[in-house]
């Protein structure tokens, strides 16, 4: 969450004007800003007054920069609003949101193909970032554990991963002192590779990272070859580092689009993965999901018990109180879309993703970095001797409405500046053939400007109305 700091007042700044035909008998005209006013007013004049704030929020639907679904179904959406109300936390008084969050698990334990003979076992979190801190502490206790074992000192533990991982392992390490082991990406690979990671790993490693989804480029990181080379050095040299899959996006996609590709529970060395709910998983925020393949890659010291239905069920969470509207939104598309329909919804969002990297590159100005085969988000760069900048193509792009990032690459890359787009579901293909043709717009009229940026544009006339 973003940290806000308390602001001095400033003379007109700390008060909030009333509409004239909302003020309560021309009584009240304004209120306080940064503190409680000292009475309250009807609901319908609270509401407007939110109302209006928030119209200089950017339109959802265009925020192509998310991953985060930002469209449901009508009965999805009533399904969140009656189950709201319900604390996710309180087992025991809300059995049956428990029960659909059990199933949930188990359709993920099933989907990512881990073995019912190990008694796979999961649970669901405030999002993916969740999911990451619960899956790093699980590396780190069983490695700590192991080494005390061993009789060796259980200090000094690293974690190793791409550049360009999500800042939310970087905040991992930072909070519970672990060493994180940045491995560089280039030109030649944007992510983190077998041979790359293994040059960084040791006897003190609690796991390696792989990214199934990049939030960069959306390019899917070779799992099973970190797993093949990490298998080496166990039988070379006997230290054994387990892999958690940050899955965040790719979680919801692979299974559907990429069958074959092994990434999951099928290599013996995936102890855990995390996938996002509220992402590809089609539910609006915030739901994430974390997955160990057995009982013995979660540590039992870090299992809580709480009352459930006159006994006890375990839990593992950093949070406590959230709603369980999410839950059930998931347990809906479940049931709603089944496998067929999920591989239906992705592959219309990879078919548009492709569309448009191809359409955009015929445009001139840009050069593709990928194109859609992962996740199906695109990521493109201006090519040499552009006189505009990615960050004035996104700026161009707002006055439509289009929220599109720019954003400069990972470490050893950072020189490369691109324009990302996410397509999620929602994102058709009307709203995938305006955004090309905004796209032309701007850059002819960036260019023009460019080329000549003290002549006023042509066709430029006075206003007269």
């Amino acid at each position: 969450m973003p940290l806000h700091r308390h602001r001095s007042r400033r003379s007109g700044a700390d008060r909030l004007v009333i509409q004239p035909q909302a003020a309560l008998l021309a009584e009240m005209r304004d209120i306080p800003r940064f503190r409680l006013a000292d009475t309250g007013m009807p609901p319908d004049t609270a509401y407007q007054i939110v109302h209006d704030e928030l119209l200089l929020d950017g339109n959802a639907r265009l925020n192509l920069a998310t991953f985060v679904t930002t469209w449901m179904e009508r009965q999805a959406e009533q399904l969140m609003a009656e189950s709201s109300a319900k604390n996710m936390i309180d087992k025991d008084e809300y059995p049956q949101t428990a029960e659909l969050e059990g199933r949930c698990v188990h359709m993920l334990a099933d989907l990512w193909h881990a073995s019912p003979d190990e008694d796979p076992t999961g649970c669901s979190t405030a999002g993916s970032s969740e999911g990451c801190m619960l899956g790093g502490l699980a590396l780190m206790r069983r490695w700590r554990d192991r080494r005390e074992a061993a009789g060796m000192p259980g200090e000094r533990p690293n974690l190793v991963m791409g550049a360009n991982v999500q800042v939310c392992w970087e905040k991992f390490c930072r909070y519970w002192d672990v060493d994180a082991r940045l491995v560089p990406v280039g030109p030649d690979a944007t992510h983190l590779t077998a041979d790359t990671a293994l040059a960084y790993c040791d006897e003190r490693t609690i796991g390696v990272v792989a990214i199934l989804g990049s939030t960069y480029d959306g390019a899917y990181e070779p799992v099973s070859d970190i797993a093949a080379a990490l298998d080496t050095l166990a039988a070379q040299e006997g230290i054994d580092i387990p892999i958690h899959v940050d899955a965040a996006s790719g979680g919801f996609v692979a299974p559907f689009l990429d069958p074959d590709l092994a990434w999951d529970f099928r290599l013996p060395r995936v102890a855990s993965i995390n996938a996002s709910g509220h992402k590809y998983g089609l539910v609006y925020p915030g739901i994430g999901w974390v997955v160990w393949r057995d009982h013995a890659a979660l540590p039992e010291d870090l299992v809580f018990r709480v009352d459930y239905l006159g006994g006890q069920m375990p839990t593992f969470s950093l949070n406590f109180s959230r709603p369980g509207a999410q839950v059930a939104a998931q347990y809906y598309h479940f049931l709603r879309l089944g496998f067929d329909g999920y591989r239906v919804v992705q592959q219309s969002c990879r078919d548009i993703a492709r569309w448009l990297a191809e359409q955009i590159s015929s445009l001139g100005p840009f050069a593709m970095l990928s194109e859609g085969d992962g996740i199906p988000a695109i990521a493109f760069r201006l090519h040499e001797g552009v006189p505009y900048t990615v960050f004035d193509v996104s700026e161009a792009l707002r006055t439509r409405g289009w929220l599109v990032p720019a954003y400069r690459m990972p470490p050893d890359l950072e020189d490369v500046a691109v324009l990302r787009v996410v397509v999620r579901n929602g994102f058709g293909w009307d709203l995938a053939q305006s955004l090309v043709d905004d796209l032309r717009r701007a850059t002819t009229r960036l260019g023009a400007a460019a080329a000549a940026p003290d002549t006023p544009e042509a066709g430029h006339t006075a206003f007269h109305h």
